[in-house]
């Protein structure tokens, strides 16, 4: 059996030639852009199309997308966003880095996703968003969270970073909220060769915005005439002709990661009552960019993992309201008791697409016989 990395090296191996031809084809043309030109139009045409969405926008990374989306609303000094206090990072520097607070909500002790109970009890006059994000495995209570922004009249950006693809109700992540954000980092489900990331909204206006916003606050139009602050946001013509290249496989990859999912999921619900928590069963709201357990005797479990060669990796070691970088902003008698204990427990294991049958079961053996 050979190692069994989390992060594999070989995600884009298929497409090593689809790569250099673009990187050729872009490098040799006569037009000489390699920055928002016709494949970044493309690109967007096509995640406008698939996910049903009036307008995306690309740009340069995830983050940029949530800052982008932050800004977009306008949203500034002595304005509020609630935010997870279980998740990465990007979810509260988006707001810090506006002159906003973010205020932390707890997560739901299973799904790990913001709960909607913890969000109502700290909306304030104060308050312009709800930011939502989808972690692991699974989306967040789209359904709930926009019932109680609409019913505070407040916006709801949703952070689908992770999700792209996901379905839930029948609904597209991505969809749910004022503006959706996805991101293209080398090991997302649609990750490309290096960073990228979407803004996806059917608001005109913040589509406007958010296109102005992300090249220095010009209008495309006028060159050096800028109609607000705005950043260097821009995306990548050579990555935009690779993930046109990709999308058509992008299907097959997600249902591959789903299929794994499923087995794990079955695998491991017999260890319930011995300290390991998978994600719920199913099909709908779900999102496997990362297959995330909860458990207990976690070191030793990933030690195990290691000596059998089998990477895993733990996310968010310590909640957002206790990293010092956002000690500010964090209520000083705040507890987020769900987010503390997800920190504490979780454990993410392999789920590539690539992986065979044989090696998908072996994972799942292993873990069992540690717990056996």
């Amino acid at each position: 059996m050979r190692t069994l990395p989390f992060f594999p090296p070989d995600l884009f191996e298929e497409d090593r030639e689809a790569l250099l031809s673009a990187v050729h084809e872009l490098g040799t043309g006569a037009a000489q852009r390699f920055i928002l030109g016709e494949r970044t139009a493309e690109l967007e045409e096509a995640l406008r199309e698939s996910t049903g969405a009036g307008h995306a926008v690309a740009c340069a990374s995830g983050t940029g997308a949530l800052e982008l989306s932050v800004r977009a609303l306008g949203i500034g000094p002595g304005d509020e966003v609630i935010v997870p206090a279980f998740c990465c990072q990007p979810v509260a520097s988006s707001v810090a880095n506006t002159g906003a607070t973010p205020v932390f909500a707890d997560v739901d002790p299973w799904t790990m996703v913001l709960d909607p109970d913890a969000t109502k009890s700290l909306i304030t006059e104060r308050t312009k968003a709800l930011m939502p994000a989808h972690v692991f495995s699974i989306m967040a209570d789209m359904e709930r969270l926009g019932a109680i922004a609409r019913e505070h009249g407040v916006a709801l950006i949703e952070d689908a970073a992770v999700a792209q693809g996901a379905v839930l109700d029948g609904r597209p992540a991505g969809r749910w909220g004022d503006l959706g954000v996805f991101s293209f980092f080398q090991v997302k489900a649609f990750g490309t060769a290096g960073e990228g990331g979407v803004v996806l909204t059917d608001d005109p206006e913040l589509a406007r915005a958010a296109r102005m916003l992300r090249n220095h606050g010009q209008d495309g139009v006028h060159r050096f005439l800028h109609h607000r602050i705005g950043q260097n946001n821009r995306f990548d013509e050579v990555l935009a002709a690779f993930q046109l290249h990709r999308l058509p496989g992008f299907p097959d990859r997600l249902e591959r990661r789903a299929r794994i999912a499923d087995y794990y999921t079955e695998r491991f619900e017999p260890l319930r009552e011995r300290g390991v928590l998978a994600p719920p069963a199913g099909r709908n709201g779900r999102c496997y960019y990362v297959y995330s357990l909860l458990v207990d005797r976690r070191e030793d479990l990933r030690a195990y993992l290691t000596e059998h060669q089998i990477g895993s990796h733990i996310y968010y070691p310590v909640p957002l309201p206790r990293q010092p970088a956002f000690a500010p902003w964090a209520a000083p008698d705040g507890a987020w008791p769900n987010a503390e204990r997800a920190s504490a427990r979780n454990l993410a294991i392999p789920i590539w697409p690539h992986l065979t049958d044989a090696e998908v079961e072996f994972i799942a053996d292993t873990v069992c016989e540690f717990y056996a």
